[in-house]
């Protein structure tokens, strides 16, 4: 009796199942999803009325073969309405559950996705506040610096210019080459202010015509680790050369400095600011980009060549 039991579930599990992977994988995704109601209904049913058809070949088998009984009598109207209540029963149940979990499921995310959603327009609401704080205390500095002190409050301007780049117009995944390279001349201004008048820095730009755009503060990772370690050598020539060609569609930017014998730039030079930016290089410009870095004795050259911009 036990195993008549399990053979007759076994065969409706295998009819259910059916059942249920052929809405859960289509009628359900494509049809009640898409608001699709007549042509779900239609195929839900069909598909439960087709599986209790073949149940009937099935049963009479288990029962001829199976259980060997002598002269069996079928009734093929009782064993598919049987066929058809069973499955449509179990068939509803499954889906019904499955669709519920999904729903809790989709609510949970959404509720994660709104959370997440009010935690980044707060940490924007702040961003927006600090620098409105921080360009208010720049002017209040400036108007406290002497006026016959004209380098302080040039510098100052240059680094309440850059501070606005930064903050306001470097919020792009793709900005004009000419603003980059006038951040640059900010910069290398600043930096010639403080640095010793025996180190020599030139920039080279000149020939860049025409509007090309590329993502923004690129190359001054760069710059910056050129004048953390240029050299100060008494006997000797000490320097940061900057420059910027385009042609046949290449961008090549190169920054060379002196440095001292006993600094290896190439390990120093591995701080955040160039991990980044060689992070940056490869989701932004894959296999669109050469990056080579020389570490001699006395100097040091980056040459970043970003490919069909």
């Amino acid at each position: 009796m036990l195993t008549h039991t399990i053979t007759i579930q076994f065969c409706y599990l295998a009819f259910i199942s059916a059942n249920y992977y052929f809405n859960s994988s289509y009628t359900i995704p494509y049809l009640l999803n898409k608001k699709k109601y007549v042509k779900f209904g239609l195929l839900f049913i069909s598909g439960i009325a087709v599986t209790s058809l073949l149940r009937i070949p099935v049963s009479m088998f288990v029962i001829t073969h199976i259980f060997k009984v002598a002269n069996p009598v079928f009734n093929y109207l009782v064993i598919f309405r049987d066929s058809f209540i069973n499955i449509f029963f179990w068939v509803v149940c499954i889906l019904a559950a499955k669709m519920v979990i999904e729903k809790i499921r989709s609510q949970l995310y959404i509720e994660q996705i709104e959370k997440e959603k009010a935690t980044n327009e707060l940490n924007f609401l702040r961003a927006q506040f600090n620098p409105h704080f921080l360009f208010n205390s720049i002017n209040s500095i400036y108007g406290h610096i002497d006026k016959s002190n004209k380098n302080a409050r040039e510098m100052l301007l240059v680094f309440s210019e850059m501070l606005r780049y930064q903050l306001y117009e470097c919020n792009v995944e793709q900005i004009a080459l000419e603003s980059e390279i006038n951040y640059m001349k900010n910069y290398i201004a600043l930096q010639k202010s403080r640095i010793d008048e025996r180190i020599q820095v030139s920039l080279c730009a000149d020939d860049i015509n025409g509007q090309i755009n590329v993502a923004p503060l690129l190359f001054i990772a760069f710059i910056e680790n050129a004048f953390k370690y240029v050299g100060f050598n008494e006997h000797k020539q000490n320097r940061i050369a900057i420059s910027l060609k385009y042609g046949n569609g290449n961008l090549v930017f190169k920054v060379f400095n002196t440095k001292d014998t006993f600094v290896n730039q190439t390990e120093k030079s591995s701080g955040l600011g160039i991990a980044n930016t060689k992070r940056r290089l490869e989701i932004l410009y894959p296999k669109k980009h050469e990056l080579i870095l020389v570490n001699n004795e006395d100097d040091y050259e980056v040459t970043l060549t970003l490919l069909d911009v």
